[in-house]
């Protein structure tokens, strides 16, 4: 049974800074999901998320438990990155670089399902994660918080620092454009495939 987040932090601030890692090994991958959506560049994204974890250390004795710690962390993460972006749009850097082995999303696999049928759900996934990542930022991000961080509307208002209703606006618009990306795709693989292709 792992340690919770209370349990690590405690050790953290008794001295045992090798129990930083433990809690940054516990957090990265949705971390680094959420770097990678807002600065759609690998470098850029690790170069973020280290900056964060270092705040986060720095941070850590002042951290009050009034909301939960990956609120906590998500939130340094979040303006982190916004932070990185603004000064690449500055210097003009717009390079982006898509995460074909998506390797910081993490997959449930039942060994239970049949060789075509895993196939068939791994394409759709990574038609998926394509068309999330063809997101506008504003909308992208605030879908990654609420379906990859598994966040609440309020965990993200405080993540994100903005109103309850411009939250739910943008996962009502994110979800409304990744459906019709998705019947587009749809369709034209339907046609492709009446057409012999």
């Amino acid at each position: 049974m792992s340690d919770t987040d209370k349990e690590i932090i405690k050790h953290i601030l008794d001295g045992d800074v090798r129990s930083f890692g433990i809690l940054v090994d516990k957090h990265k991958a949705k971390a680094m999901t959420l770097a990678m959506r807002i600065l759609k560049n690998r470098e850029d994204a690790e170069e973020a998320l280290q900056d964060a974890f270092v705040r986060v250390y720095r941070a850590l004795s002042s951290f009050e438990w009034k909301s939960s710690f990956s609120t906590w962390l998500y939130r340094i993460v979040y303006n982190t990155c916004i932070s990185a972006a603004g000064k690449r749009e500055k210097k003009g850097h717009f390079s982006v670089e898509l995460d074909d082995e998506n390797e910081y999303i993490n997959e449930i696999e039942s060994p239970d399902i049949q060789p075509d049928i895993d196939l068939e759900s791994k394409e759709i996934s990574k038609i998926i994660y394509e068309e999330v990542d063809k997101l506008p930022d504003v909308y992208g991000s605030t879908f990654t918080l609420f379906t990859i961080q598994d966040m609440s509307y309020e965990e993200i208002v405080q993540v994100t620092g903005l109103p309850l209703g411009t939250v739910k606006a943008r996962l009502f618009r994110a979800r409304l454009m990744l459906r019709e990306a998705l019947i587009k795709r749809m369709d034209l693989a339907v046609v492709k495939e009446k057409e012999g292709y």
